[in-house]
């Protein structure tokens, strides 16, 4: 991006964006090329050179600081990365495939994910990290556990807000959801993030990660009908992740418990 665009896209300070624009102008008025003025057009080169890295340097600041609002925002209970994950301890899991989410096309095209798998084998860790990489790259990211959502959901309805919080879940562009199958649902709780879902269909991203297999969410969603219509949202079109079934902090700690015990 040239340091003019840059200044008109990001820079809410107008003095900052005339100096830049006279300087440019400046730079570029044909003059007789006497020793002086070569002399002088070499000076403000210089100083254009330095003002462009000055405003880059502004741009790229508040473009960090966007982003850690928007991560702030979405509620994240801890930070994970990518960089974090250590796909060797977990090769079921395609590296290829996690970094090709990262670059967020599946958030922009408003499709799901599904991260399957047994605890401790990292799919919070994945939701956590691609949830971050979507709000990185500018779009409105939401974490929140699937209980919690069917609990605020349930209060909503009693209070007579329930269209106001639906609205307000459909509105972020990424909408993550934990631990969804580790606890039973009534019918009135599946139903409300049914609605939660229907709001987002084929709009705005939803990613979910569930220790439980598809064939399983009838332990979480009791009522077929409503079940399948649920697993349909979240899967037509989109990513399926399954993490497999070892998990790793079991892994770790067996591995720390043999290497004490050998010490």
């Amino acid at each position: 991006m040239s340091p003019e665009l840059c200044v008109n896209r990001t820079l809410a300070r107008p003095a900052i964006r005339t100096q830049a624009k006279t300087a440019s102008q400046q730079c570029s008025i044909p003059q007789a090329h006497t020793a002086a003025r070569l002399d002088e057009l070499s000076a403000l080169g210089v100083y254009r050179g330095f003002l462009a890295e000055l405003l880059l340097s502004e741009c790229d600041d508040r473009a960090r600081r966007r982003s850690e609002r928007r991560i702030k925002a979405a509620g994240f209970p801890r930070e994970k990365s990518l960089r974090q994950f250590d796909f060797d301890a977990n090769p079921v899991i395609d590296p290829a495939a996690i970094h090709t989410l990262a670059k967020c096309d599946w958030v922009k095209k408003g499709l799901p994910l599904c991260l399957i798998g047994d605890s401790g084998t990292g799919k919070s860790h994945l939701l956590i990290a691609l949830g971050t990489e979507a709000a990185m790259h500018e779009y409105r990211v939401k974490y929140v556990l699937a209980t919690k959502l069917v609990n605020e959901l349930v209060e909503a309805a009693d209070e007579k807000l329930l269209a106001k919080t639906i609205a307000r879940y459909g509105r972020v562009d990424l909408l993550c959801i934990d631990e969804l199958g580790y606890m039973e649902l009534d019918r009135r709780g599946a139903e409300l993030l049914f609605q939660v879902l229907t709001e987002r269909e084929e709009k705005n991203s939803v990613a979910i990660a569930s220790n439980e297999s598809f064939g399983g969410w009838t332990k979480t969603f009791t009522d077929p009908r409503l079940c399948a219509a649920i697993v349909d949202r979240l899967t037509f079109g989109g990513n399926i992740i399954e993490t497999g079934t070892d998990s790793y902090r079991l892994a770790v700690t067996r591995a720390r418990a043999e290497a004490a015990a050998a010490s």
